[in-house]
């Protein structure tokens, strides 16, 4: 599994943890549907930083509670 895997895989569970769809993540993260999904569906290549924090803070979560997971 490389690093986009992976962060597509860790978004997944935390909306599954969290009970909340993709597009209401994209909502409360003040991204685009779009931007979620081409993360998900493996369009987006590289993810950014910001991006991530933004799912982060939508979330609720700190980076490092992202990035620390099996």
């Amino acid at each position: 599994m490389n690093t986009r895997e992976a962060i597509a895989k860790r978004i997944k569970e935390l909306c599954i943890q969290n009970r909340i769809t993709p597009n209401a993540l994209s909502y409360k993260a003040g991204l685009t549907q779009s931007t979620i999904e081409s993360i998900l569906n493996g369009a987006s290549k590289n993810p950014g930083v910001c991006t991530i924090k933004k799912i982060c803070d939508g979330l609720g979560i700190t980076l490092s509670e992202f990035f620390n997971t099996p």
